[in-house]
């Protein structure tokens, strides 16, 4: 019995430094930033490009709905027009 509480113990303060690891890892992301790893380095370089192509989107995205707001309010002058016979 004592055997297995010793054992039951162990294990549970493995799995508890294993997740402290873990967490101390993901909270320090700026030490991965300097990798000499060609994997990461070429994961942020995906990522950067993907960041710009979505502020670029993004940016185009502004324009189309400008413009979409412009042509809603000519269309619906032009059907105020023809329903009521206004023309201003």
């Amino acid at each position: 019995m004592r055997f297995i509480r010793l054992m039951l113990s162990g294990v549970a303060v493995s799995f508890a430094l294993t997740a402290w690891a873990q967490n101390e890892a993901a909270s320090t992301p700026a030490a991965n930033a300097g990798s000499n790893d060609a994997i990461v380095k070429m994961r942020q370089q995906e990522a950067a490009a993907n960041r710009a192509y979505d502020k670029k989107v993004a940016a185009a995205k502004k324009v189309y709905d400008h413009k979409k707001a412009e042509a809603k309010k000519e269309r619906d002058a032009a059907i105020a027009a023809a329903r009521y016979g206004n023309t201003q």
